[in-house]
Formats: C-alpha cells, structure tokens, sequence
C-alpha cells in the first residue's frame, strides 16, 4: 500500500466519512440553477445569507444562494474576529436602562457557544485583558463583567476575575506596567470570519444546495399581482444575462439590502444607516504573548480591541458614518487613531510603519428615523416582509446572531409558502472541516512531506479535517508542498483545493478569503500573486494575458492599500 493510499485511508477512519467536493463547478453549478425552480432564492453569500440558505436546505426547502461577489467578501470576512455578546452594548445597556442592547447581548452570548462548538477548527474561546490605571475603573469593570458572566448562563466560557498590576503586566508584558491599577480578564470566543463564511457555504451546498459567486441580481421578475417570481442576475464574469425562479426570495445582502429593497418596491423608504470600521494587523511578539487586550475609553466612547489573531496582532475598530459610495480603503487618519488609543496603555508604542495589513468594512444598521449616530444604533435585527412584493430582507445584526438571524428568517420564509414552522436544525449542525479528532496522528503523517508545525497548524485553522484533501493533492504533485510565498504560511496546495473545491474565482479569493494571507501580510500577498495566477492558468486555462493582468491588478491595489495606511497617500509606493 502506498503512503498516500495509507493517508486517504487513515483520514477517512479518523473523520468518519472526510467530505468531499463539497462544492460543484460553478459551471456545473451554474447549469443547474437555470434548469431547476426553487422554493427560495437567497441574495448575498455573507454570514447570514449563507446561515439562511443552510437553514433553509436543512429544512428541506430546495434553495439556491447567489451572491454579486466572491462569498463572505464584504462585511463578513471585515470583522474584529470576535464571537461575543458585546461588553459595549452591555455597558449601554445598564447605564441607558437600554432593553433593547441588553436583549442583543443576551441572545449574542446564547449563539457563542453554538458558533464555537459548530467549527471548533475555526472558533476557539479567547481570554482578554481589561487594563485599569485607576481603583474606579477596576470595580466599575470588575462589577461589569460578573454581569457579562451571569448573562452567559449555561454557555459562559469560563468566569472572569480580577488581576493585581503586577499579575496585568506579567500577563501582557507591553502594558504601562508602573501606570496599572490592575485588571479585569474575562472570556469571550474567536473565530476565522472568512473562512467560517466558507465553510457555511461549503456545508449548504453538501446538504444538497446550488450556490453560486459573482451572480448579480439586477433586477426582479413580477407575477400579475405584483408579487416576485424570478431574479433577474448578470453573471459578473460571462457578463451573461439569466433567470432563477423561485417561490420566496430573501434579501440577505447586509449594507446593500436597500438596493435590493428599491428593485423590488421602487420608491421604498430606505431602512439602513451604514457604519465603518477599520481593522489594523500588526507584528505579533512575545509582548502579547497569547492575551487580547480590550482597551476601555477613547475618544468618542468606544472601546478598541488588539487581539492576537493567525500570527498577528489585529487592533480595531473605528466607526464613522458611512456610504456605498464612499472607498472602502484604511486611511492614515484610521491608522493613527487605533494607534493612538492602543499605545496610550503600552510600554512600547507601535508606528505607522509596521503595520502590515488592514481591513475595512460597512455595518448595515436598522435606523427607525431617528437622528442618532450609528454607535447608538442597536445592532438588532429585524425580518421585514414587503407586503407587496413579497420580498423578505434581514436586516441589521451582527456576526455572532447570524444564525439565529436565519432561523428568524426560514420561519417567515416557511409561513410565507404556507408550510408549518418546522424545528431548526442549525443549532448542533457541525460545519465542512469540524470532523478534526486525532490532532496528533496527523502532524505525523504531515510530517513525511516535510511540512513543519507551524505549517500544519495553519493547515488544520484553515481547513479542519478537510486538510485531508490538500494534502492528497500535494500527495499527487509535489511541487504543491512548496510554499505560497517565502516566510509565510500555507503551501501550493490550497491554491489547488480552493480553485477546484471552494470555487475562487480571482487571486483575491484564494489569498484573501480562503487562505488568509493577504491579512498576514500585504507583501507576502504581492509576492504570491504569480504564483497564484499560474495556477489559474493550470486550472481554469487563463491565458498569459489574462494571468499578467490579473496579477498586475491585484499587486497595485494591494501596494496602493499600503501606501494609503502607512503614508497617507498612494504615492511613491511600487510592487
């Protein structure tokens, strides 16, 4: 017996069934949506269209998901990482006597536990520092988070408690140790935002549903009454026009739902107040060690996180106003504000300079006509059904809801085509690459490849048990064991799996959302962007042009990224 018929044999026996193909071509995909008509058609691929559609599928509503852009591309992969009920909108609700902020705390920290146990590979609990120069502030967050611990209830991680200055700065050594009064440390869970976006997806389309990226909806097809029937979707690559038919239609597209709103009821009062936030990626040293710091005060009344996340330091976030018109693009303004805050409590401050990557993104807020600003928006969320047309749209939430957001929706989804409201069964449903068992066994086998642990490591974040498949492609090609780019994490291999078996449609999808390194390191991402590219070109037959092009897009954009956070402007930086 081969090694690698051995591998493929110990995998399956310590997985139980390894899943796989999970997802069709999005040829193969493609070519079954125009031929089938569906109970519901889901618009938008991010955490709570991709919930919805599962939920839907799970259910036994045949459903199809299609989203303008790569899945979880928005929003949901511009995250802060965190699964959590929400130390901010607790701290609202007690001092404003807020029902509504402490309902979403309440149901935030009820669906924490659920996140965590459905992908244990890409979700983990994550203990956080709370620093405090003064007696006050140490009893005022002390008392805080006992409140957090006893809204936790049965699904609480582990109790928070109080650390003495000398304990605080043991803990986090790049803390002002000689200003600390203490600290506060309390649980809350971390998770991949992309990758668990992915992996929804992935899990839908394995229960037997059809969803496909890059598949614009521009506009709505109408029966005699007025109610929708059919949506109308430009295929954002073919540039083809086509159809889905379906009984029901949700509007899951986050900051976009209003858009989707005015398609199906032109003229329709607009729901949504966007909010956006920054994200910062910073070195990772033994300064931080493996703690997250929760920064209490700034400026406008908003904590900062910096939390170690994949090897780096990730610190955020911002919240301005926003619009669809504005550039999703990290400013040097947005740099030197996170910066500002997080080394107001740090020995050693950071610079502009060393940070390495960054992320921003749209919040869609559920506005009632009010007139106040988004940090007072409450992050609930609202299933609205147009009476006219029909349309269903989720709006507002957050990441950590998502699936009780869905839930909510599939129920109305159901009472719309008539049916009963049958029991969810999202609640204990593992996600594609939750199987992972003998942690040990595999680093093993791994190691026959020449794969270090670091490597491996990063492997199993990524894909759970479904590493299993990367690694029978580098079985199968050797040269797939080379790295993705020199000092980064990641082999070949998962260039190969995410273009065959998570449909990436561009360099971005694979470096960005499939494999994370574009948030390691901008550089590392430039410098893979060939490398990535030949492999389209070995897959899906992209043309020398074709691969130039997209590598030289790519590369710009990330360079003019880098200009914008570390000089303020996109001049004189060159890939």
């Amino acid at each position: 017996m081969s090694f690698w018929t051995a591998f493929s044999f110990a995998a399956t026996s310590l997985t139980g069934a390894v899943r796989r193909d999970t997802m069709k071509s999005r040829t193969e995909t493609l070519a079954g949506i125009k031929r089938t008509t569906f109970d519901l058609c889901v618009i938008g691929g991010g955490a709570t269209g991709a919930g919805c559609a599962l939920d839907a599928r799970l259910r036994g509503l045949k459903t199809v998901l299609v989203d303008a852009g790569d899945f979880a591309s928005g929003s949901s992969s511009a995250s802060t990482k965190l699964v959590h009920g929400g130390v901010r909108y607790l701290q609202q609700a007690v001092s404003k006597l807020d029902f509504g902020q402490y309902r979403v705390v309440r149901r935030a920290l009820r669906e924490r536990k659920t996140m965590l146990d459905n992908a244990p590979h890409l979700a983990h609990p994550l203990e956080l520092v709370v620093p405090c120069f003064n007696r006050r502030d140490l009893y005022y967050f002390r008392a805080g988070m006992k409140i957090y611990d006893w809204m936790s209830g049965k699904g609480m991680l582990s109790p928070s408690h109080c650390l003495s200055a000398q304990q605080a700065a043991a803990r986090v050594p790049r803390l002002a140790a000689s200003r600390l009064a203490g600290a506060i440390t309390f649980f809350d869970g971390q998770f991949d935002d992309a990758r668990y976006g992915i992996e929804l997806t992935k899990t839908f389309a394995q229960a037997g549903g059809l969803a496909v990226n890059y598949a614009r909806v521009i506009g709505f097809q109408k029966t005699s009454s007025g109610k929708l029937m059919a949506a109308e979707i430009e295929d954002c690559i073919s540039h083809e026009h086509f159809t889905v038919r379906a009984a029901a239609f949700v509007n899951a597209t986050g900051p976009f739902s209003d858009e989707i709103r005015e398609f199906a009821s032109p003229g329709i009062q607009r729901r949504l107040r966007l909010s956006r936030g920054v994200h910062i990626l910073l070195p990772l040293d033994e300064g931080f060690k493996a703690d997250a710091l929760l920064i209490p005060k700034t400026d406008d009344g908003r904590v900062i996180f910096a939390i170690p996340w994949l090897g780096r330091l990730l610190v955020g976030t911002t919240e301005d106003e926003a619009t669809l018109n504005g550039e999703l693009i990290v400013t040097r303004e947005d740099v030197d504000y996170l910066l500002r805050h997080l080394n107001s409590y740090l020995a050693k401050p950071f610079t502009a300079d060393q940070v390495v990557s960054a992320m921003a993104g749209l919040r869609p807020l559920v506005s009632h006509g009010d007139q106040r600003n988004t940090q007072s928006l409450i992050r609930d969320h609202e299933v609205e059904v147009n009476p006219g047309s029909g349309l269903i749209s989720i709006l507002g939430g957050k990441w950590t809801t998502y699936r009780a957001m869905a839930a909510d929706t599939v129920n109305t989804v159901q009472r719309q085509l008539g049916l009963p409201v049958s029991g969810c069964l999202t609640q204990k449903y593992p996600l594609c690459g939750a199987l992972l068992r003998d942690q040990a066994l595999w680093e093993r086998m791994t190691a026959n490849l020449g794969i270090s642990v670091g490597t491996f490591r990063h492997l199993v974040e990524k894909f759970g048990s479904d590493l299993c498949r990367v690694l029978e492609l580098a079985g199968n090609d050797r040269g797939l064991v080379a790295p993705i780019a020199p000092g980064a994490p990641g082999v070949q291999a998962e260039i190969v799996y995410s273009i065959r078996y998570e449909m990436a449609m561009s360099i971005e999808d694979v470096l960005a959302r499939r494999i994370g390194l574009q948030w390691f390191s901008w550089e590392s991402a430039i410098a893979a962007a060939p490398v990535v590219g030949a492999h389209f070109a070995r897959e899906c037959g992209w043309t020398s042009d074709q691969v130039q092009q997209a590598v030289r897009d790519y590369q710009h954009k990330l360079a003019r990224m880098m200009a914008h956070a570390r000089l303020g402007s996109e001049c004189s930086l060159t890939v």
